[in-house]
């Protein structure tokens, strides 16, 4: 069967070359007889591996050297939990911008150890915005500030750094990281879900300064701590050596494509290219304001929601997959990472069009 267009969300495609690499490794991976899957992750193999993954990383996003990379499990879920611990001491204050559903579940988590400030909040336009900068309301005292740069069920998207003086900016860039590029140096911690940009499901990235990483609060488990990850190389325990492995030809597949300034070109472009046709007809819409709208993640309606069933079989009868709205805003929703081709956005375009001209 050949490959089909997948617009998912996450885990969403992973770039064809990287798969072949798989395939062909899986039964003798470097020669071994085993698979990587079976290897010990202490072993100087699969150590040189995960060395170079976290170069070929480092050299893709130029991250300074005085922050380490972490290849930690638990989703970034876990992080709404490891940022409060590591990052601040009970009492603390911590401000938090709210722009989408995952914010949110940023903020319920930090409730439960911190003193959480809302310092902006866009659900009155039910998260179709994001703030203007000079209306959020930062805590002197604030411990951190998190954001979420890409909302990927609004479909909303941060197109600046904030300023927030000496305070440590706290970003889950789960499903917009590796898709341009960005100053690592503005920001003390970012983190990372894997199963947008990065690789399978299974691992989560974090990129932290290093005088952050040895103030968690004395009750926190070793295994929600930096410091445990950051002192062994992230192998405090067993780690998820398949989605390490595989994050690892995800980067080098990304440095051989010309890197994050390519990446950046390719990608505004195939985001230019929908959000045009969307925005040029009366039948499909996006309610998202332009100058927030997320280049990873473009939700739009039907002028006629009925035609919406019709719409999701034709489009899957041709290949183009997985584009059914997040159930909490409907519609439909194309997740166009890193992985998925130009010609697939090409494709969903004629596709709609055409849709159109029989429906409209």
């Amino acid at each position: 069967m050949s490959r089909v267009y997948n617009f998912s969300a996450g885990p969403a495609a992973l770039p064809p070359e990287v798969l072949q690499q798989v395939r062909d490794d899986i039964p003798s991976w470097k020669n071994s007889g085993m698979t990587v899957m079976e290897v010990s992750h202490r072993g100087k193999d699969f150590i040189a591996t995960a060395e170079k993954a976290e170069q070929d990383l480092r050299d893709l996003m130029s991250i300074p050297d005085n922050y380490s990379v972490l290849f930690l499990q638990g989703g970034a879920t876990m992080q709404f939990a490891m940022v409060p611990l590591n990052l601040s001491k009970p009492g603390d204050t911590v401000d938090y911008v709210q722009t989408g559903s995952w914010s949110k579940k940023a903020i319920g988590e930090a409730k439960r150890f911190c003193d959480v400030n809302i310092a902006a909040d866009s659900s009155e336009t039910k998260f179709t915005d994001i703030p203007a900068e000079d209306s959020w309301q930062l805590s002197k005292e604030a411990a951190y500030v998190h954001i979420t740069p890409n909302e990927t069920i609004a479909g909303v998207e941060y197109h600046f750094i904030p300023e927030v003086g000496d305070k440590p900016l706290v970003a889950d860039m789960s499903s917009n990281i590796l898709s341009r590029p960005i100053d690592v140096a503005r920001y003390g911690l970012i983190y990372a879900g894997a199963q947008k940009n990065i690789g399978p499901a299974g691992i989560t990235l974090v990129i932290v300064r290093n005088d952050l990483i040895n103030h968690h609060r004395p009750e926190t488990p070793t295994l929600l701590t930096y410091e445990a990850f950051a002192s062994s190389g992230s192998m405090t325990n067993t780690p998820p050596t398949f989605a390490w492995y595989v994050a690892g030809l995800v980067f080098e597949h990304l440095k051989n494509r010309g890197g994050l300034d390519a990446l950046a070109e390719v990608n505004g472009r195939k985001a230019e290219k929908l959000y045009a046709t969307i925005d040029s007809s009366s039948f499909y819409s996006n309610p998202v304001q332009k100058h927030c709208r997320s280049l990873m993640n473009v939700p739009f309606v039907l002028a006629d929601a009925e035609l919406d069933p019709l719409f999701l079989k034709q489009a899957e009868a041709i290949g183009l997959m997985n584009l059914k709205g997040h159930r909490s805003v409907g519609g439909m929703r194309a997740s166009i990472y890193n992985a998925m081709p130009e010609d697939g956005v090409d494709a969903l375009i004629a596709f709609m069009q055409n849709f159109e001209k029989e429906n409209g």
